[in-house]
């Protein structure tokens, strides 16, 4: 598949996954009545559903990464060559952000707005490394062994994990730094950023040298399809 189309499917998928992470979020709020357990079980839904129609449709084109752990994780497997691994970084950092300002036009806020949501503390660190261990270990794995299952389960991971750590899951380099952007629910201090992406960086490290112990070595599945 040539990059430009692939480049195309990561901008469209990961832009449209902020779009539902953020916009989510702000409807969640409007009709919970400051009910907050409503509101994450509205964002995780919206987030989980949205995945999976997009790693289902747009995994043929790109392999439907959307997250720069996924794809530093392919290019460490020798999947991904270097100058494509670098252009979809670049892609799904400027698609995340106009993803958040997407979902602020859609409901009339401005469209930067610098988050204030602290999230910071080893409880916080500790789950966005478990969050992300677990979805790149789903992955590799899933690829391998369950393809055509791979988009419900990307999504069954990221719903839960949504519930069972602390942080809510960000699991995704290019949505926290994105996330930094705006003051909604979903939002994160710009000041707590580097140190999720750094523990995020952990958890998919550990989830490659994992894989590799669990599946044949050598590169399986060029293009492979992921996520979040």
């Amino acid at each position: 598949m040539p990059l430009p189309r692939r480049l195309l499917a990561e901008f469209i998928g990961t832009s449209l996954l902020l779009a539902a992470v953020v916009g989510s979020g702000i409807m969640g709020e409007a009709l919970s009545r400051g009910n907050d357990g409503i509101v994450l079980l509205a964002n995780a839904s919206a987030t989980a559903g949205a995945l999976y129609v997009l790693v289902a449709v747009l995994g043929p084109i790109s392999g439907a990464h959307f997250n720069p752990a996924v794809t530093v994780a392919m290019r460490w497997r020798g999947e991904l060559g270097l100058r494509d691994a670098v252009a979809y970084v670049i892609v799904q950092l400027i698609a995340a952000l106009c993803g958040v300002m997407l979902a602020h036009a859609m409901f009339g806020l401005p469209l930067v707005d610098p988050g204030t949501h602290v999230r910071t503390g080893w409880p916080q660190w500790l789950s966005e490394a478990v969050a992300t261990f677990g979805l790149l270990l789903t992955i590799l794995l899933g690829v391998r062994h369950r393809p055509k299952a791979l988009p419900a389960l990307v999504a069954s991971y990221i719903f839960a994990a949504y519930w069972f750590t602390a942080s809510t899951s960000f699991a995704n380099p290019a949505v926290t730094l994105a996330r930094a952007f705006t003051r909604t629910f979903a939002g994160i201090r710009p000041l707590d950023v580097a140190a999720f992406v750094c523990a995020q960086g952990a958890g998919a490290a550990l989830a490659v040298g994992i894989a590799a112990l669990l599946i044949d070595a050598g590169p399986s599945h060029r293009g492979s399809r992921g996520t979040a």
